[in-house]
């Protein structure tokens, strides 16, 4: 029997971080955890590029753009929606995380969700790096292991 599985050991990969700047306030702390994740990997800062978009609902776009210029090896896409008093929290996660979804299988590339979709201020915080780690930290690992498992197959 052969098992194929990555591992965080990958070399010579060129990765961008695609962060929100609505909520930056959450954002920031998650995109400074994927920078610290994939540094401590090897990553050096001049194969990671970190891209700016307004908000959730314009990571798809911008995503599936980098995918398509095929010098990335993995994208990790970083935001948070906080719901609100209004349906307009579902229909900016759930057309978020369909575009990503969409982007990666397109483009046959790793796309991380490193996006929070939280009910409270509190609950994303505690996921921008304090009670539940950081969510950041973990898209990035994602990514480092699913362009190692890729290589392999």
């Amino acid at each position: 029997m052969k098992v194929l599985e990555g591992d965080f050991t990958v070399r010579d990969v060129r990765i961008a971080l695609v962060a929100t700047r609505f909520n930056a306030f959450i954002v920031d702390s998650l995109l400074e955890g994927a920078l610290d994740t994939l540094r401590r990997h090897g990553v050096p800062d001049e194969r990671l590029d970190v891209v700016k978009a307004p908000g959730a609902y314009e990571l798809p776009l911008v995503v599936s753009r980098l995918a398509k210029s095929g010098r990335y090896d993995g994208i990790i896409a970083l935001g948070c929606v906080i719901r609100g008093g209004t349906a307009h929290f579902e229909y900016v996660a759930g057309e978020c995380a369909k575009g990503l979804g969409q982007a990666m299988m397109q483009h046959e590339l790793p796309i991380a969700f490193g996006v929070l979709t939280t009910e409270t201020i509190e609950q994303a915080i505690e996921r921008a790096g304090t009670k539940a780690g950081n969510k950041g930290a973990e898209a990035a690992l994602s990514t480092l292991e699913m362009i190692s498992l890729l290589r392999k197959l």
